[in-house]
């Protein structure tokens, strides 16, 4: 009997190991290839675009960089309506507006009680407004995000240029700026000051560990981040190759020399620190008389330098002496979002066949040609098979010829950003080539309008396997290279 059970046991353990070894598991995903954006940047990368409201003195004394002798009672705004402001940013698809809580004037545009030299002190509401508090309130109501600007540069407070006495200052009004507004996505710092400038050390990683104390999920920006980086100019305008990965430890806030290297972004990288590019709608920062909006076609022009190269375009639009976003910004931006729509809200290639050079862990994986025209940008993508060295993807259309002039394509930077150097061809004829991808890379191509049955998008060189989570091909109809 004995012999019978253990003849009946090995049987048993016989069946088990042959269903083990002919059983089919689910292919997991490749390894990522560091360093990885965290949760909070990779929504921020997502908003594609954000609003800049520069409002204060400036605005009033018709000037961009205030002396900080102004006098408070010049900031009355009679018909302010953050309202409308939010408003002008929702019907330009802006999810999240930054608003400048102090400029270097050192006019604060909330009731701190560390000065005298804020709205309490000025005739609007008879000294008892509050703007931060009145575009939180008008933001939240149409789920909108706020970020404030604090300038580290104060012309008006007498403790500039003594370190230990300005930094408590400082510090002690970023304390009241994210401990009294609720959520803040995103808190920025620069380095700005003019050449005569008292000397002053900015204690920067005081400041980041407060705010990150106060704020878990806001994103720090700086000329070094922690979170976000500059991108080294202010036309709005990234490097064609542009990396989300940098050195920190070769970046410094106020440093004017590592602006190539800012635009630019190292493959090298240890530090996942994508660049925002800042711009004003208009060519000052503050709303002036004299000036007008960006034309419809140099803000398309920026959009593609920046967002359609792997970074956040943070657009400028300033509020008037009235305190009301000017009807022309308004109407610009409007339009600015309507040719987006108009030009990326419908996919030419969705009903095309899709061919690859291979896939990772079969045609029955999770990680096929699909993926790159499905909704998801991010989490869905197409993986090579590791074992081949010649990555493509190849869009055939069913029936007519495709007819395009922009070509865009994605990455799935939750696992690293990694394409080098790709190229372009329709029907065998090279159309476009460039060095990196990331969250969106977008080809607006310089002969104008193109038709063919095949896009081919080649792989030629990258930071392990490459992983493409959307290809779209779209109409400009704005674009006229002739």
């Amino acid at each position: 009997m004995a012999k019978l059970n253990h003849l009946v046991t090995l049987l048993f353990v016989t069946l088990k190991l042959f269903t083990f070894l002919n059983a089919k598991f689910v292919t997991p995903p490749p390894l990522p290839v560091l360093p990885l954006p965290s949760y909070s940047q990779l929504q921020w990368q997502q908003r594609e675009l954000i609003m800049f409201l520069h409002f204060g003195v400036n605005t009033f004394s018709d000037s961009e960089w205030g002396t900080g002798k102004e006098n408070p009672s010049i900031f009355n705004p009679t018909a302010l309506d953050a309202n409308q402001w939010v408003d002008a940013a929702v019907s330009g698809g802006v999810s999240l507006m930054i608003l400048t809580a102090k400029h270097h004037d050192g006019f604060c545009l909330w009731p701190s009680k560390y000065t005298d030299h804020s709205v309490l002190q000025s005739p609007w509401k008879n000294g008892h407004g509050d703007v931060i508090k009145e575009l939180v309130n008008a933001a939240k109501q149409r789920g909108v995000d706020v970020g404030l600007y604090l300038s580290p540069w104060d012309r008006h407070d007498r403790r500039y240029g003594r370190n230990k006495q300005y930094n408590e200052y400082y510090l002690a009004q970023l304390q009241e700026l994210v401990k009294k507004y609720g959520d803040v996505k995103e808190i920025w710092f620069d380095g700005a000051k003019g050449p005569n400038a008292p000397n002053m050390l900015y204690y920067f990683n005081d400041w980041f560990s407060m705010v990150r104390e106060l704020q878990s999920t806001i994103n720090i920006f700086s000329d070094a981040g922690p979170d976000v980086r500059w991108v080294g100019n202010e036309k709005g305008f990234a490097g064609s190759t542009c990396w989300s990965t940098i050195n920190r430890t070769s970046l410094s806030i106020g440093n004017g020399s590592i602006v190539g290297y800012l635009n630019t972004g190292d493959p090298r990288g240890t530090d996942w620190l994508p660049a925002e590019c800042d711009v004003s709608i208009r060519p000052g920062w503050f709303w002036h008389k004299s000036e007008s909006p960006k034309k419809l076609s140099q803000l398309l022009e920026i959009y593609y330098n920046s967002v359609g190269r792997n970074c956040l375009l943070l657009l400028n639009v300033p509020p008037n002496k009235t305190g009301l976003i000017s009807d022309n910004d308004a109407q610009r931006l409007k339009e600015f979002k309507s040719a987006i729509d108009t030009i990326f809200s419908t996919n030419l290639a969705e009903k095309s066949l899709v061919k690859v050079s291979s896939q990772r862990g079969g045609p029955d994986s999770d990680f096929g040609p699909q993926n790159v025209l499905d909704s998801d940008h991010l989490w869905t993508y197409w993986a090579p098979s590791e074992d081949h060295s010649d990555h493509w993807i190849e869009l055939t259309a069913k029936e007519k010829r495709l007819k395009f002039n922009v070509i865009r394509i994605q990455e799935a930077i939750g696992l690293g950003q990694r394409i080098k150097r790709h190229k372009i061809y329709v029907d065998g004829k090279l159309v476009a080539s460039g060095s990196t991808v990331g969250y969106k890379k977008l080809h607006r191509l310089e002969k104008g309008v193109i038709e063919g049955y095949r896009v081919k998008i080649r792989i030629m060189k990258s930071r392990g396997i490459p992983l493409i989570s959307s290809v779209g091909l779209h109409y400009d109809p704005f674009w006229n290279p002739k």
